[in-house]
C-alpha cells in the first residue's frame, strides 16, 4: 500500500493528456471536394477516443487552403504505445485520402501550457486565431516569461486563450490560441480596449514596450492565421 501511494505522483504525470499532435495537408486545387468526403470518411471510422481529429479549415495566413488537424489531447505514455495504426487504416489514408493531397504538408508534436493559458485544453471553439511566435536559439525562456505577462491581462477581459510550444518538431515555437467564444465579433475595433492600455493597467506604464524588446531581440518570427472548425470532417 505504501508502495502504491509513492507511485500515485509518477502515474499521474506519466498520464497527462496535455500533448496533440497536428497535421497539416493541402489538397489539390481541383480535387477539394473529393478530399473532403475522404477525410470526413477516415476521421469517423479511425479516429476516435484519445485519437479524436478535430478538423480546421485555415482561412487566411501563409497557409490559408490549407486543412490542420489536430489530433489529441494525449499523453506521451500514450503515443509510446499506441504502435502501428494497421493496415486497414493505412490503406484507406493512403489510397482514398492521400491521393488527393499535394506534396505539401508537416507534422508537430506540441504541449498545452497551462501555466500560460486561460482556458482548459479540452473548452474548444469553432473559431480561432494561432499567432505562431518563433524563438532565437537559447531563449525560449525569455519568450516564455514575457508570454506569461498577457495571461492577466486576458483574464481580466475574459479572453479565452490556450498556449503550447513545440515538441521535437523544428524550430522552437509557442503557439497562441485564441479561442473565440463570442465569434469574430471579438476581434472587432471597440469590442475590448486597445492591447496596450489593457497590458499596461496591469504590468506598469510602458510596459508595452518591454514587450515589443522582446520581440524585436528574442523572437525569430512571428504570423498568425483564421481557423474555421469543420464538424463535417472531424470525429464524431
Amino acid at each position: 500500500m505504501i508502495l502504491l501511494c509513492l507511485l500515485i505522483p509518477i502515474i499521474g504525470i506519466s498520464q497527462t493528456k496535455n500533448i496533440v499532435n497536428v497535421n497539416r495537408v493541402f489538397p489539390k486545387v481541383d480535387k477539394v471536394l473529393e478530399f473532403e468526403k475522404a477525410l470526413a470518411n477516415h476521421s469517423q471510422k479511425y479516429h476516435t477516443g484519445d485519437w479524436r481529429w478535430r478538423v480546421f479549415e485555415i482561412s487566411s495566413g501563409p497557409d490559408a487552403g490549407g486543412y490542420h488537424i489536430t489530433e489529441g489531447p494525449t499523453s506521451w505514455d500514450a503515443i509510446d504505445s499506441r504502435g502501428n495504426l494497421g493496415n486497414e487504416h493505412n490503406n484507406d489514408w493512403n489510397k482514398n485520402v492521400a491521393i488527393y493531397l499535394t506534396d505539401r504538408g508537416s507534422s508537430m508534436y506540441s504541449a498545452y501550457i497551462d501555466s500560460l493559458s486561460t482556458v482548459a485544453i479540452g473548452d474548444y471553439s469553432d473559431k480561432i486565431q494561432i499567432t505562431h511566435y518563433f524563438t532565437k536559439v537559447g531563449w525560449a525562456g525569455k519568450v516564455y516569461d514575457a508570454i506569461k505577462s498577457f495571461k492577466n491581462v486576458w483574464t481580466a477581459g475574459g479572453e479565452t486563450v490556450a498556449v503550447y510550444s513545440s515538441s521535437g518538431s523544428g524550430p522552437t515555437q509557442f503557439a497562441v490560441v485564441f479561442r473565440y467564444k463570442q465569434g469574430l465579433k471579438e476581434r472587432a475595433m471597440g469590442f475590448r480596449k486597445p492591447i496596450k492600455e489593457r497590458y499596461e493597467a496591469i504590468n506598469g506604464p510602458d510596459s508595452y514596450d518591454q514587450w515589443m524588446d522582446v520581440l524585436r531581440t528574442y523572437v525569430s518570427d512571428v504570423w498568425s492565421e483564421l481557423l474555421f472548425y469543420r464538424t463535417d470532417l472531424s470525429s464524431k
